[in-house]
């Protein structure tokens, strides 16, 4: 007589023994089938678990609007997201007074996100005021201010665009820091993408007030980005001489545009 195989235990061969020859066939038969049943018993109960633990796995939780995600560097803290909040509710309830006390209880970091988000949002005016705060508790470098044009621009908010230069302007007086290339650079593109020429150019002024050609050189890419620019705004004069200390910085690389 042929048994089907299934593991067997102390307690199958303890009853096995007390069954009469005759019908220790059947037993083992009645053994084997339930024990395949308990086994598919077992694999339909995993089967069923692993399906709900893959429903649970791909369930994706995206934003409530048609923003993007955060991206990388814009994690923001309790206090930042707070701040957030509370200037948004005050702005719509009031724009032309908004509490800012809150914005400078926190660090510069939180700030930096803050406007970034703000930014993104396409918060324009609740976004000036946090730059405001970054401004005067810890100056603002050359990439935020390019980041706040192209989001004036974005908005068609070209006088915001020429009031913000002429605030950095007054910041300023000495001219721009001659080491944040960068961010001089982005400036420089954001600037002319916005099509501000009076603004543009009064850049390229603090440049050369800040010791441009005579204690430090411009680095020959933003001098084409310049000239072009220049040129394009019907500036030849200003753009040839960026082209003559480009020429005479890089002999035998630069070629005039």
């Amino acid at each position: 007589m042929t048994f089907q195989s299934f593991p067997i235990s102390a307690s199958y061969l303890f009853l096995f023994s007390f069954y009469p020859i005759h019908e220790q066939g059947q037993f083992h038969h009645q053994m084997a089938a339930t024990a395949n049943s308990n086994l598919a018993l077992f694999s339909a109960s995993s089967s069923t678990t692993a399906a709900t633990l893959r429903r649970v796995v791909t369930v994706r939780c995206g934003p409530r609007d048609n923003r993007g995600p955060l991206l990388k560097g814009r994690i923001l803290s309790t206090e930042a997201i707070q701040a957030i909040q509370s200037l948004k509710r005050a702005y719509r309830s009031d724009p032309d007074n908004l509490p800012t006390h809150a914005l400078r209880r926190l660090i510069k970091s939180d700030l930096t996100a803050a406007l970034k988000e703000l930014l993104r949002q396409d918060q324009c005016a609740v976004a000036a005021a946090v730059f405001s705060v970054i401004q005067s508790e810890y100056g603002a470098d050359l990439n935020a201010y390019s980041e706040m044009v192209v989001a004036l621009a974005r908005k068609g908010l070209t006088a915001e665009i020429d009031a913000l230069v002429d605030r950095m302007e007054e910041e300023a007086p000495a001219g721009i820091v001659c080491g944040e290339s960068r961010g001089l650079l982005r400036l420089v593109k954001a600037l002319i993408g916005a099509e501000r020429k009076e603004s543009t150019v009064r850049i390229y002024g603090m440049m050369k007030r800040s010791g441009l050609w005579s204690t430090w050189e411009m680095d020959e890419y933003l001098g084409r980005v310049l000239s072009k620019g220049l040129r394009r705004f019907g500036e030849g004069e200003l753009a040839d001489e960026v082209d003559s200390e480009l020429a005479r910085l890089y002999k035998g690389i630069f070629v005039k545009s």
